[in-house]
């Protein structure tokens, strides 16, 4: 299957306010759904911001925006403020979309939709080449799209991504409808739309990779003090975290315990970027980790109000078993219906309620738990009867 093409009249690369206004009037005269797609930087950049905004609408074209020349987007917003939007895996790329004036006020979700139609594969690429047959070059969906000035190819690649979500949308809304689930794709996208923003972690820095290694609680310190130190520097240049300094490192720094500067930069495996060139900075970190006062305990604090269900067959055995015999009934259901486990209902839903069950189990009573969890109309129509009786059997 040959690579589509898009030739430089069929988009339009927008780098300047007057520009904006004039792509606006188009979007705005268009017909149908706008397409809509972001590029970031992630992995070269600290930040998330958009660099490039792309948009395609059926009698308007496809045009590429810049946003690093583009101050106020609040035209082109104005423009398509009462149509849907099409995007592909919307919630990567609302938060950076908001950050520069852009909502959608209605949204058809392309990857959420090929997940509730039960598709092997949800990437753009393979949707777009099972269902319109056309098959996407993905070679450039981890560049760095903060260099400028950006090659053509990359600026062709970004224009054709969006180009096909308004015929994706409409072959994927047709499926939705011959499975009857276009009203739970509905409800989804109202629920991308209107996420509350994400819960930041208590200890974020227990996220370093490979962190499991450390036993002691001066080496857990050492490491927090060295992703602080790392958090801090790649903030004020702009700069991914690993990029500067892997996680790798850290962990082999907190397990070494240097007892000098020097004594760190022999440790062959403290490399990275910036590993040596800002070895006093990573230093003065460890010395911080080995002289806290405060040292984290060797378990990870957490928000939850119960333990981690893995301990859960060893300290309540009772909710273990509900858990069980739930999720064989859920993932049942969710072989029936097509639809993948997680997007049936999220795992820390059943673990909720498993955990803290109704003190009368009925499926009213279920679905009012559920309800207060979070859980969407339809999956607490799909869910609550069988968690019941999950539960009632282990009774």
């Amino acid at each position: 299957m040959t690579q589509p093409q898009l030739s430089h009249e069929e988009w339009t690369l927008v780098e300047s306010p007057e520009a904006l206004l004039q792509a606006a009037d188009q979007l705005a005269n268009g017909l149908g759904p706008v397409g809509v797609d972001a590029e970031r930087a992630s992995g070269y950049t600290y930040f998330s911001q958009a660099y490039l905004v792309q948009m395609s609408r059926r009698g308007a074209g496809t045009f590429v925006f810049d946003p690093t020349l583009i101050d106020d987007f609040d035209p082109l917003a104005q423009a398509i403020d009462d149509d849907e939007w099409i995007l592909h895996s919307a919630i990567a790329d609302l938060d950076c979309l908001q950050e520069i004036g852009l909502t959608p006020p209605s949204l058809f979700d392309t990857e959420l939709s090929a997940r509730l139609l039960g598709m092997e594969r949800v990437g753009l690429g393979a949707v777009v080449n099972e269902l319109l047959g056309v098959e996407l070059a993905k070679a450039h969906s981890a560049s760095d799209w903060s260099k400028r000035p950006l090659p053509h190819d990359w600026l062709e690649y970004a224009a054709l991504d969006v180009s096909y979500l308004p015929d994706l949308r409409d072959a994927m809304h047709e499926k939705l409808v011959d499975a009857e689930k276009l009203d739970i794709a509905s409800q989804e996208f109202e629920a991308v739309l209107h996420a509350p923003p994400k819960e930041k972690p208590l200890e974020p820095w227990r996220k370093i990779s490979g962190l499991g290694r450390v036993k002691n609680r001066v080496g857990l310190s050492i490491a927090r003090e060295l992703w602080i130190a790392r958090d801090q520097f790649a903030q004020s240049v702009d700069t991914a975290p690993g990029r500067l300094l892997p996680d790798s490192a850290i962990v082999a720094a907190s397990l070494q315990q240097p007892r000098s500067m020097s004594e760190l930069a022999k440790n062959k495996d403290f490399k990275g970027r910036a590993s040596h060139s800002e070895l006093r900075r990573w230093w003065l970190a460890i010395l911080r980790g080995k002289k806290s006062d405060d040292l984290p305990s060797l378990r990870t604090a957490e928000r939850s109000t119960f333990p981690h269900h893995r301990n859960w067959e060893r300290k309540k055995p009772e909710a273990h078993q509900r858990l069980v015999t739930a999720r064989a009934a859920l993932e049942a259901e969710s072989e029936r219906l097509n639809i993948p486990l997680e997007n049936l209902l999220k795992p820390i839903m059943l673990r909720e309620i498993a955990w803290a069950p109704p003190e009368v189990i009925s499926d009213e009573a279920v679905a009012l738990q559920l309800e207060k969890l979070g859980a969407r109309p339809w999956q607490r129509d799909a869910t609550s009867q069988i968690i019941a009786r999950s539960f009632v059997e282990t009774q």
